[in-house]
């Protein structure tokens, strides 16, 4: 396996996984169920673990597709919305963490930090969206614009 094949392997997980970690923490909310607002949270932190491995195999890959004569100016965009994503998905990891913290402890800001991990969760899905996209572009010429 090289590292164009280990990035498609881990790409997937960060947006796929803070996909279920927002549904989990949302249907937590809705049915006022601790476990699963927890659960959620967790979810979102492992999620955002895995961006790591994703963006330490992105520069191999991008070494090994650059040889098939792929536009640089297409890998550099993907690069940059990645490491957009990546301090993004990371803040929202931070923000489950605080979340967690405080819904376990029973501290006062606990809804208010669940809501701002919440929308730092959407935007991270939207964010991914875009590079999951972008990162496409790369090799399926079929969705490009």
């Amino acid at each position: 396996m090289n590292q164009a094949h280990l990035h498609l392997v881990f790409n997937h997980f960060p947006l796929i996984g803070t996909i279920f970690g927002l549904g989990i923490l949302l249907f937590g909310l809705i049915k006022r169920n601790q476990t699963l607002k927890e659960t959620g949270l967790v979810v979102l932190v492992i999620s955002a673990f895995l961006v790591f491995p994703t963006l330490k195999t992105g520069e191999g890959a991008e070494e090994i597709v650059e040889k098939f004569g792929i536009s640089k100016a297409i890998i550099h965009e993907h690069e940059e919305l990645a490491e957009k994503f990546f301090w993004l998905i990371n803040l929202t990891a931070v923000a489950a963490i605080v979340s967690f913290v405080a819904l376990r402890k029973k501290l006062t800001f606990a809804k208010i930090a669940i809501i701002i991990t919440t929308i730092l969760a959407i935007a991270s899905i939207v964010l991914g969206k875009f590079v999951g996209t972008s990162g496409g572009e790369i090799r399926h010429t079929e969705i490009r614009n």
